[in-house]
């Protein structure tokens, strides 16, 4: 819910777009970035555009065609997040960010204990080979195939076998 406060906190005046990333939040992303390449052709980009493209993306869900002009062009954002990507930079910063969350909330900065509910785990029995988003795909044309597809359970472990007619 909103409140005075966080709305406040939260607000994007003064941003091209809404998921761009405010003074602030660049300050805590730029340590991170990548320095330039020092052999090659020197870096003309600011790397705040690309992230500002990166993460407009991810907000719109828009393809890389389609980024507006005001960004850089989409190959250059592409290849840097492809790059970053690859070399785990996401996954640093959001660590780091994680780590400094814990620590302005009181919290140790890395968990002492961790829960694991039960009722999750019992839910991924379900998964593996059977799985998949078509089910007419897994389904085979051999018609004596269907003792292999047997879900009853009681059936399974009294090892019945289909009688071919």
């Amino acid at each position: 819910m909103w409140t005075e406060i966080t709305r406040r906190k939260h607000e994007r005046e003064g941003q091209r777009y809404a998921s761009d990333v405010t003074d602030a939040e660049w300050a805590l992303i730029e340590p991170h970035m990548p320095a330039a390449k020092p052999l090659g052709r020197p870096r003309d980009t600011e790397l705040r555009d690309v992230v500002d493209a990166i993460l407009y993306i991810a907000r719109t869900g828009c393809q890389w065609r389609m980024l507006p002009k005001d960004f850089p062009p989409f190959t250059t954002v592409q290849g840097y997040f492809y790059d970053w990507r690859d070399n785990g930079l996401f996954e640093k910063i959001n660590f780091e960010l994680l780590l400094q969350a814990r620590e302005a909330a009181g919290r140790e900065a890395s968990p002492s204990a961790g829960v694991i509910d039960s009722q999750s785990v019992k839910t991924t029995e379900s998964g593996g080979p059977r799985g998949g988003a078509c089910p007419r795909a897994r389904q085979s044309r051999d018609p004596g195939d269907a003792a292999n597809k047997l879900k009853s359970l009681p059936r399974r472990r009294l090892g019945a076998v289909s009688v071919a007619s």
